[in-house]
């Protein structure tokens, strides 16, 4: 089994990018999607430079923080800051949501990174007012998409021409998180015989910007605590679990 970890939210925060490199070079995290519209974006496309083996795609932004593009007033509220939520995005202009999301991957593009894949906070991504905007978008960038719905062989969903992976885990978050938590999780995915799985983690350094501006915050650090844990990587390498990123897909 071929297994992505990815580390959603990089360039959130410094915290936050500190953190998914450490669970990146001290632990199982391969991958990491950045937003590019937060305050952390360049400090986290200067660590990514220096940590090529890190594999970095682009965590599409529609609910948080400001626009990159200018003039898209059906996504943004009185302050300017992107609208809470998702109701809105059923009746936003759709050159607006296109202009908008093709701003923030040009403006990942435009740091020098080479850009692996596309995801979204809050799987905004698999909005129906959104998700065939992303789908034309990795075709013309020719990029492997998140499948946020493929949870068991039965799910699968059809995206001709669009790489993505057989599974996607997405039950590493919460409250309650343990190395035991994780060791069922790895259980569960080989038992659903699935070649390529990826996993949605949040591991970070707890910041004033996490604990003023996220909801998700302590449990970061819980998270990045387990996936450097000696007996996680020990249990990855005796079940030969492939650590990949999404350049390794095949």
């Amino acid at each position: 089994m071929k297994l992505i970890v990815n580390a959603d939210d990089f360039g959130y925060s410094k915290g936050v990018n500190l953190g998914i490199i450490e669970a990146h070079r001290e632990g199982i995290v391969t991958s990491a999607t950045m937003m590019v519209n937060m305050a952390g974006f360049t400090h986290a496309a200067g660590l990514a430079k220096e940590n090529p083996g890190l594999g970095v795609g682009i965590h599409l932004v529609l609910d948080c923080g400001s626009p990159v593009s200018q003039d898209v007033p059906a996504l943004i509220d009185e302050q300017g800051r992107f609208r809470r939520g998702q109701d809105h995005l059923s009746e936003a202009n759709a050159d607006q949501l296109r202009g908008e999301l093709k701003a923030q991957i040009e403006t990942f593009l435009a740091s020098g990174l080479k850009l692996t894949h596309i995801d979204s906070h809050h799987h905004v991504h698999a909005h129906e007012a959104v998700l065939p905007i992303v789908l034309q978008m990795a075709e013309e960038y020719d990029l492997p998409v998140r499948n946020p719905w493929t949870l068991t062989p039965s799910e699968q969903v059809n995206w001709p021409q669009i790489k993505t992976t057989e599974g996607f885990m997405h039950r590493f978050y919460g409250d309650d998180l343990s190395v035991d938590t994780l060791i069922s999780i790895f259980e569960d995915i080989d038992k659903a015989g699935f070649s390529t799985v990826e996993m949605m983690t949040h591991p970070a350094f707890l910041d004033e910007e996490v604990l003023t501006g996220s909801s998700y915050n302590h449990q970061r650090a819980r998270e990045l605590q387990i996936l450097t844990a000696p007996q996680i990587k020990e249990y990855v390498q005796k079940q030969k679990i492939q650590l990949v990123n999404f350049n390794q897909l095949g």
